[in-house]
């Protein structure tokens, strides 16, 4: 229960600048080792206080656009006395919901518009001014639920939209001044892959590299029937184009490509065809 001890410090200040704190750090050092002596006899003479907040529990779920409540009860501490209240998650707060006098009910609590849906969300409660100041009353609920459809619609509508926009990255449809056309979808389980390109058909003197996410990883290679391999590490957060780029018609136009893509476990081969206009391209992804 982090909270319960960082709340309580953070009381500590608002009570000092309200003036309800010791203004005398210097005096607070002074009086250090006598106050630890009487300590002992203070709290004998003062009973203890404490603080159990019955709603909301573990099975709880608020809704931002509801109205909440909370509900408790405590011991030795009078009516007059006031309790301030905090929502937290995950040990951090996220919401002042109030200071309420002790009458062991608060309701008409507005949650702010920005809270998150999740299920770490605790009230933590902490009475203020204790008549015995060695020892405050406070309590930090189970973990429950809190739901905000707003919010979650709008989360997936950005995820939805970065989604689009990364793919539309991974996916151009113009290179060198030349319209790509994508031919195939390809997955992998693993990043690390080794392609091989070897002319498809009779061999006439075409000439063509090949470039990965824009990248060259193998530039004007005069394609035979003997296969030219390399290995390289593909991108696991997006897809990767992989496009076939002609530097000349060859005897027979196109330029035709025989590629054959492996990560060791599973193998594609596809065909690409490109001139000096047109290149065609594949899509390869990690399955992850």
């Amino acid at each position: 229960m982090r909270s319960i001890y960082f709340l309580s410090f953070y009381l500590f200040l608002c009570q000092f600048a309200q003036g309800y704190a010791s203004p005398s750090v210097y005096d607070v050092c002074l009086n250090f080792e006598s106050t630890i002596c009487q300590s002992d006899s203070v709290e004998k003479r003062v009973e203890k206080s404490s603080l159990e907040i019955t709603y909301p529990n573990s099975t709880t779920a608020w809704t931002i656009d509801e109205l909440a409540k909370i509900e408790w009860k405590t011991k030795n501490i009078g009516s007059e006395k006031s309790i301030r209240f905090f929502l937290t998650r995950n040990d951090m707060v996220v919401q002042e919901l109030g200071t309420f006098k002790n009458s062991f009910t608060a309701d008409g609590i507005k949650l702010a518009k920005n809270i998150g849906s999740g299920d770490t969300y605790q009230v933590v409660g902490i009475e203020l001014f204790p008549d015995n100041k060695y020892s405050i009353a406070k309590f930090a609920t189970p973990y429950f639920s809190i739901i905000n459809a707003a919010a979650d619609a709008r989360k997936i509508a950005s995820t939805s939209a970065s989604s689009q926009k990364n793919k539309d990255i991974a996916k151009p449809t113009e290179f060198d001044g030349r319209n790509i056309s994508y031919v195939k979808e390809v997955v992998f389980e693993s990043e690390n892959i080794s392609i091989d390109i070897w002319d498809h058909g009779r061999q006439d003197n075409d000439i063509v590299s090949i470039y990965l996410n824009g990248e060259t990883i193998i530039s004007k290679h005069l394609l035979t029937y003997r296969k030219k391999s390399i290995s390289v590490k593909l991108n696991t957060n997006k897809s990767n184009n992989l496009l076939l780029y002609a530097h000349n018609l060859g005897k027979a136009p196109p330029n035709t490509v025989s590629i054959e893509i492996t990560d060791g476990a599973t193998s594609e081969k596809i065909i690409l065809n490109s001139d000096l206009k047109s290149c065609e391209a594949v899509l390869i992804s990690v399955n992850k």
